[in-house]
């Protein structure tokens, strides 16, 4: 942001300076004799030829100023889109941070759920295998099967990506 600013001072100083030389160079208006047409004439063509330089350089002062006022509109501009621009980037930032941490507390829920999960087919898994002789004599069939195959969710982050897999209970 500092060379942006010296720029722009630079900029306003120049333009000042400008507009002070401008004011000190001052075309005087023609006075002519109203005596004859042929000394109008005359009067406009002498004060053309004496002003011509003058006029010439007055314009290209203005010229320059408003040249400069273009590019200073254009600097001062500048830092405001570049500002709203971060404002936007810094807005999205925060509603992903904000998203994320949403996002792993339902992922931590998930977790807990899923230990929990875990505990309770553990835990009927082993009245099963208490009781399944038993059960397999009196009925002629198994209690529960499918053990082998019962998953529960997990999500894990290396920091970056997310994933869910499916752990064996």
């Amino acid at each position: 942001m500092e060379p942006l600013q010296a720029e722009i001072d630079a900029i306003r100083s120049q333009l000042e300076a400008l507009k002070q030389e401008r004011e000190s160079l001052k075309v005087d208006p023609v006075l002519p004799s109203y005596d004859s047409p042929e000394a109008i004439v005359e009067a406009y063509r002498r004060h053309a030829r004496e002003t011509s330089q003058m006029s010439a350089e007055i314009k290209g002062i203005d010229d320059a100023i408003a040249a400069l006022e273009a590019k200073l509109k254009q600097l001062v501009g500048q830092p405001l889109e570049l500002l709203q621009r971060q404002r936007k980037q810094n807005s999205l930032e925060q509603q992903l941070d904000e998203d994320k941490q949403r996002a792993q507390g339902h992922a931590e829920r998930i977790n807990d759920l899923a230990a929990e999960l875990a505990e309770e087919v553990q835990a009927l898994k082993a009245i099963a295998d208490d009781i399944s002789t038993d059960y397999w004599q009196l009925h002629g069939k198994p209690f529960i099967t499918g053990f082998s195959r019962v998953t529960v969710p997990h999500v894990r982050s290396d920091g970056a990506v997310w994933t869910i897999v499916n752990k064996v209970v």
